[in-house]
This record gives structure tokens, sequence and C-alpha cells, in this order.
């Protein structure tokens, strides 16, 4: 007698751990399906935050920019005529420069020389009537005094000649900066003046160099520099991001 094939019938019932298989497979599924969304989900909202915290950066920069470019063309129009008589020149990074020494100061001392003194008295009121106008009022985080030399200090060893023009920068822009707050004609901003104005001695930390040789002359300089607000707040939201 001839035997058949054992075919299954395919309409007949699966056997109940053929089915409890299928629905194991099926309920994985679901959930991986569903990581991939929450994946997906937390992704997009993380493009999301990071375009927005990019458009504020770009628009606190183009802010910066704009704030810049107007501070430049006021002081360039103010002290234009001024600058090259006074031994200065204004940059386009807000730093107005003295660098003639022969004005300055007596050469290893702090004392202001009288023509340096009529100088700022010429300078700092109309220079800081610009800065505290309404236009600009709100936006100047700090306007620094900064003190600069060479690196030269006799025959002394490099070190002991840092140190010794450390201590003779600080010393320039604290009698710069006495001197700018005994000025009459800055009374009515003193207050402004106290909470904005800093001495900052560096030394020879940022000497001026030429064709990659060190500037001597050039380098002992007394620099007006300014940080606006826009400064800050593209340091805050950088910060922000990295936290």
């Amino acid at each position: 007698m001839t035997q058949r094939p054992n075919h299954q019938n395919p309409l007949a019932p699966r056997p109940n751990h053929d089915v409890e298989h299928e629905e194991h497979w099926v309920s994985v599924s679901d959930l991986m399906g569903g990581l991939m969304m929450v994946f997906l989900l937390i992704a997009v909202v993380y493009m999301v935050q990071l375009e927005i915290e990019s458009r504020k950066i770009r628009d606190v920069a183009v802010l910066y920019d704009r704030l810049k470019t107007q501070l430049y063309d006021d002081l360039q129009e103010e002290f234009g005529d001024d600058l090259p008589r006074w031994g200065a020149e204004l940059n386009r990074d807000l730093s107005l420069r003295f660098y003639d020494t022969e004005v300055l100061f007596p050469q290893g001392e702090d004392t202001l020389r009288p023509a340096f003194e009529a100088i700022l008295s010429d300078f700092f009121p109309r220079y800081l009537a610009i800065i505290t106008s309404p236009k600009y009022r709100d936006d100047i985080l700090e306007v620094r005094i900064e003190g600069h030399t060479s690196s030269d200090w006799g025959n002394l060893p490099e070190r002991e000649a840092y140190i010794r023009n450390m201590a003779l920068s600080q010393a320039r822009t604290r009698t710069t900066l006495a001197y700018l707050l005994s000025l009459p004609d800055v009374e009515s901003e003193r207050a402004w003046i106290k909470a904005h104005l800093t001495a900052n001695g560096l030394s020879s930390s940022k000497v001026v160099t030429r064709n990659g040789q060190e500037d001597e002359i050039r380098s002992r300089r007394v620099e007006f520099r300014l940080r606006t607000d826009a400064e800050s707040r593209i340091e805050g939201l950088l910060s922000e991001e990295r936290s």
C-alpha cells in the first residue's frame, strides 16, 4: 500500500507554541518601533533647540558687528583729525592706541608728561560723551585702560624684565585712571566711570611686531579698549551650549 506524504493542512489550527512565538516577535518589533520613534523625537527636539541657539548667536553676532561699526565710525568722525597730532590710532577692534613715547611718560616712570595730560584732557571728555550717549550707554560693558611695554629692561634677564615691566605698566594705568577721574569735565559721569573704567597693566605680553621682530617703540603704549555687552551675551550663549 502506497504511503501518502504527510502534508499539514494550512487551514488546520497551529500549535499553541507557534502562536506564542509569533506573538512574542510581534511585541518585540512593536517595542523597537516605539523606541525608534522616541529616539527620533529626541533628535528632532535637539536639532530644533540647536537651531534656535544658533540663530540667537547669529543675531547677537550681527548686533555686535553693527555696534562695532557704528562705534568705530562715530569715534573716527570725532577724532580722525586729532589722532595724527596725538601720536594715536584707532583700530577696527575699537582699541584707541597712544604710542608716542616722547609724549606719554618719562622712561621707566609712571608720571604723566604734561603733554599727555593735555591730550587726555582733550580726548577723554569727548570720548566719554560718545560711549555714554543713549545710543551706546547700555551696551558698554567695560572701558579698559591698558598699559603695554616693550620686553626690554636694560641688561636684566627676561623673567626679571617682565616682572619689572608689569609693575611699571600697572602703575602707569593707575596714574592715567586717577588723572581721568580728576577731570572737571567728567564730573557728571564719575559714577559711570567708576563702574566701567578699569586699569590693566600687561607688561610685554602683547608687544607690537613688524616683520616678525618686536617694535620696541610701538610696544610702549597706552590703549583704551571697549568691551560691549554683545560680547558678553555671545560668551554667555556659548557657555550655555557647552554646558
